[in-house]
């Protein structure tokens, strides 16, 4: 679990985990298998339940909106190209005469 832990960690190659560790290779497949077997999920399941039951974990969610973009449209920009008086429709422009 450690080697694990330290890989994640750091983030470097499985291949650059010290040897106090064990065999990088065999760290790595426990890491493969515990991930593919739900393994992680339910020891933080685990953990969560644990840790609520006795009053450790704040369930406050908070969004910095100043990270969040939106795209250019979605703020109400004007497409490139789009004269100032058009509607957004094909052939027709705002306070303008029908044909005919």
């Amino acid at each position: 679990m450690n080697g694990i832990l330290w890989k994640l960690a750091t983030g470097v190659p499985w291949r650059d985990l010290p040897e106090r560790y064990g065999n990088w290779k065999t760290v790595y497949e426990r890491y493969r298998r515990w991930a593919a077997d739900g393994t992680f999920d339910a020891i933080l399941t685990h953990v969560q339940v644990h840790d609520d039951s006795v009053g450790r974990i704040e369930w406050t969610v908070s969004v910095d909106s100043t990270i969040v973009r939106a795209h250019q449209h979605a703020a109400g920009a004007r497409k490139k190209g789009s004269p100032a008086g058009r509607t957004g429709r094909p052939g027709r422009h705002s306070g303008g005469h029908g044909a005919g």
